[in-house]
């Protein structure tokens, strides 16, 4: 968030990896949402937001996530391969892709599917007199995957980009790289875009085109592959978060924000392929309406201190935005309120018998310290002054709840906090809202911020017993409707 005069700046760091873009790559590398968004069973219209403990539709599990045991490994074979473990699991997750579009591509695309056939490994580590040739060039310190368009070919960096995933992230999200690549090979074959489509729209397209694979994962659908929806999906959405464009101002930053993929993805997952083919550009520009997708000349790359005075101005925005009969007041000396009919939420705690929110200031601000400077490689979890404000801004919209007569525990509870968050977010972002009605404004990353903290420990998605959904594709799908919607769609969604 933009800060208050006096205050100190952090700066936002870019991922440390090398970003060798070569045609479509990871590293290089909505619909409008409707409250009433709804998918059909047999023919009937169904809610896919009836029951919080599912998502998208699917029942919220917590079994195994990554490669099925006793299945045979793929037939597929790489150029330049070593055989070793990444290159196996790389070729199984290849296999079942091109399982999954085989069937799925005559239902949405006229012509032919041809499944890719040249796939090429190489090892960013190897000396250039050992480096293999992709893409018309080598790949002598080349970290990244990639589909070209020159050949049809996709290809892999197996010592260093996948390991990281691995390590970082899981083997799933290793699938969901491949997934990606092979959704921009299914963009050519399709002729949806062209030459002239924007880079950004053919990056969201094949994230969303990677977002509907894994559902069919999800759906137990794939032969070597099964991930659960919660943390192995969790740790997916987090491996994208880890490849957003980091610095908005950046000329290579043609990917999008972390909102945008998660956005991206969890577009696939809920509407499969035909969801995707409807992103364009004038479906991002209307996604991204008032959000801030420059720093400009900020000076404190969109980070403040997170301070009682910055958080004095944000309790006047939130009254501004969303005004209530029962304002709550307001303490910031301590997060422990002992309340009878709620539980301590540290750092920030509400609580409904007093209509008290209480913050242990200096634990908020910890919160919201930026990592930006303290991580190399693919961070699994993004931190800044918006990790701290969102946790803030959820715990006034449970007063908000309270004031309105809804019940303050269960899942729903949680999950209209996170989507009215959500909605106070985005209008933080207004270039006409009343300054002197909170000065404090929303920045570019701080979306991101939030997205990373929803999929971490969820507690801008908890009730007053500090509870929430086990998922975090959940957690984020409702403060993304918020976002892009307003107060009408969280109580319509979770009533």
């Amino acid at each position: 968030m933009a800060r208050r005069q006096g205050e100190a700046v952090r700066g936002r760091r870019s991922v440390r990896v090398r970003r060798a873009l070569v045609v479509f790559g990871v590293l290089g590398i909505a619909v409008a949402l409707l409250a009433g968004c709804t998918f059909t069973v047999h023919g009937h219209a169904v809610s896919i937001y009836d029951d919080p403990f599912k998502v998208a539709g699917l029942p919220t599990t917590s079994g195994p996530s990554g490669p099925r045991t006793g299945v045979p490994d793929s037939s597929l074979t790489a150029q330049n391969s070593d055989g070793g473990d990444i290159d196996h699991l790389v070729l199984n997750a290849l296999d079942d892709i091109q399982t999954y579009w085989r069937g799925e591509y005559p239902l949405e695309f006229s012509g032919q599917f041809t499944p890719v056939d040249k796939f090429i490994s190489w090892s960013a580590k190897a000396p250039r007199s050992q480096s293999a040739q992709f893409c018309s060039q080598t790949s002598y310190r080349l970290v990244n995957a990639a589909y070209c368009r020159l050949d049809g070919s996709i290809g892999w960096d197996r010592t260093v980009l996948l390991p990281a995933v691995v390590e970082e992230f899981g083997k799933m999200s290793v699938v969901m790289v491949l997934a990606h690549e092979y959704g921009h090979a299914i963009q050519e074959m399709s002729k949806i875009v062209s030459g002239k489509t924007p880079t950004l729209v053919k990056e969201q397209q094949a994230d969303c085109f990677a977002g509907a694979f894994i559902r069919n994962v999800a759906e137990g659908k794939a032969k070597h592959f099964t991930i659960n929806t919660s943390d192995g999906l969790n740790a997916v959405l987090a491996a994208t978060v880890a490849f957003r464009d980091a610095d908005p101002d950046n000329p290579d930053s043609v990917h999008g924000s972390a909102f945008e993929r998660v956005t991206a993805v969890q577009i696939g997952f809920t509407d499969g392929p035909k969801g995707c083919k409807a992103i364009n550009q004038t479906e991002i520009d209307h996604r991204r309406g008032n959000l801030p997708q420059t720093l400009g000349n900020d000076s404190t790359h969109g980070e403040s201190e997170v301070t009682q005075a910055n958080l004095v101005e944000l309790t006047k925005a939130m009254a501004a935005i969303m005004p209530i009969r029962s304002e709550p007041k307001y303490g910031y000396d301590t997060a422990k309120l002992n309340c009878r009919n709620g539980a301590d939420t540290a750092p920030v705690t509400y609580c409904p018998a007093t209509n008290l929110i209480g913050t242990d200031v200096t634990a908020l601000h910890d919160r919201g310290v930026s990592n930006a400077d303290d991580q190399d490689g693919l961070p699994a979890n993004v931190t800044g002054d918006f990790t701290a404000y969102i946790v803030f801004i959820s715990r006034y919209t449970l007063a908000v709840q309270h004031a309105a007569g809804e019940a303050l525990t269960g899942a729903k509870t949680g999950l209209r906090a996170a989507c009215l968050s959500g909605v106070i977010s985005a209008k933080l972002a207004d270039p006409n809202r009343d300054k002197s009605q909170g000065d404090i404004t929303l920045s570019a990353g701080d979306l991101d911020e939030a997205v990373s903290g929803l999929l971490t420990d969820g507690l801008a998605a908890s009730d007053t017993d500090g509870k929430t959904v086990p998922s975090g594709f959940s957690r984020v799908d409702a403060f993304r409707a918020g976002v892009l919607g307003d107060q009408t769609t969280c109580s319509a969604r979770y009533s």
